[in-house]
């Protein structure tokens, strides 16, 4: 158990949007959001999972939408406790802590501000360990939890509770009335027991978060090897390309982002090409025509300076990025795992492949 902070805060934003894979929204804009509840209500407790007794309630905490959407249009904040409170007179029982259902820029920070002004522990604690496009894509799936009853509020004072036969199911209602509802909405999802988040969560993605936003915001002043090799270091990441972005392509589709960015190589990579696909996240990167990295596994571009995260909302042509791809939590490469959210899933025409296998010989 530790008290969250504001310099926790711009931490765990930092890390979150590398763990988020290009998607979960501006980590700026959700870190206002989180820095705004805590000057308000006091700093938030964290959970370790193991602190949750096992017949405790657990209601996580996210938004939902498209990330350009997203960022204009915001959270108003009466929908945190609108959703709990519907949420609680359903279930009967009182709430015992939120928590995270992914690393992302903004679903990241949400859940630390529903704390905050709910007066409730956050629990270390999240279901992807990383971001992804659709509510099913959670390890909690794998486990056989529902994602329902899901609370869905949107800023205007409308909610929606939603008692589904599968979580696609949920997935598919919960999205068609976010669309009704401008794009972007507040939602409430896989309510369940202290035992199973102990059983099913990917545990510690909170403090994961803020030790890897600590590493990159001290990165330059490591003296005995490059940024670069540092940040590859302390990330364990692989290094797929280094290069200029030369082309965005982007729509907003159903509620998700869509789209392709190409990158130009420079230094070591100059004379080749490669392209990223993304939905939210960054599904699949190529180079010179040939698959080195694919969903469960992350996909992430930072800045070549800074070594900031790029989310996909904020690419932009002249860019100049790393793409870096990170070894997804081990639960994802299961066979339940790879069917939710392996690369077939998306339309990709590739088996799923390690990073670490597709990687042997290349950039490190």
């Amino acid at each position: 158990m530790r008290k969250l902070g504001i310099p926790e805060i711009e931490d765990i934003a930092r890390g979150a949007a590398l763990l988020g894979a290009g998607g979960g929204g501006d980590p700026y804009l959700g870190k206002l959001v989180a820095i705004g509840a805590i000057n308000e209500c006091g700093p938030v407790t964290l959970l370790d999972p193991e602190e949750v007794p096992d017949d405790a309630l657990i209601v996580p905490f996210a938004m939902m939408g498209a990330p350009t959407v997203l960022c204009e249009k915001i959270i108003g904040g009466s929908e945190y406790k609108a959703l709990f409170d519907i949420v609680s007179s359903h279930d009967g029982r009182k709430i015992f802590a939120t928590m995270p259902m992914e690393a992302g820029g903004l679903n990241s920070m949400f859940p630390i501000a529903a704390a905050a002004r709910l007066g409730l522990p956050m629990v270390d604690c999240d279901g992807m360990g990383r971001a992804f496009p659709e509510l099913q894509m959670v390890t909690f799936t794998i486990g056989g939890i529902s994602a329902s009853p899901m609370g869905l509020a949107d800023e205007k004072g409308n909610t929606v509770i939603f008692d589904t036969i599968t979580n696609k199911w949920t997935e598919e209602l919960a999205r068609a009335v976010t669309m009704s509802c401008g794009g972007s909405v507040a939602v409430t999802l896989y309510n369940m027991t202290g035992k199973q988040l102990k059983e099913y969560g990917v545990k510690g993605i909170v403090t994961r978060s803020e030790r890897l936003g600590a590493a990159m915001r001290t990165v330059k002043n490591v003296t005995d090897k490059t940024p670069e090799e540092a940040f590859l270091e302390f990330t364990e990441g692989f290094k797929l390309f280094k290069g200029k972005i030369i082309d965005v392509l982007r729509e907003t589709r159903g509620a998700f982002n869509f789209g392709k960015v190409v990158v130009e190589g420079i230094g070591e990579c100059k004379g080749h090409t490669a392209y990223i696909e993304f939905q939210n996240e960054n599904l699949a990167a190529v180079v010179d025509g040939n698959i080195v990295a694919t969903t469960p596994d992350l996909i992430a571009l930072v800045d070549t300076e800074t070594f900031n995260p790029v989310p996909t909302d904020a690419l932009k042509y002249g860019k100049r990025v790393m793409i870096v791809g990170l070894k997804c939590f081990e639960m994802w490469r299961c066979k339940e795992g790879l069917d939710l959210v392996g690369p077939r899933y998306f339309g990709l025409d590739t088996d799923y492949i390690p990073i670490e296998e597709r990687s042997k010989g290349g950039l490190r």
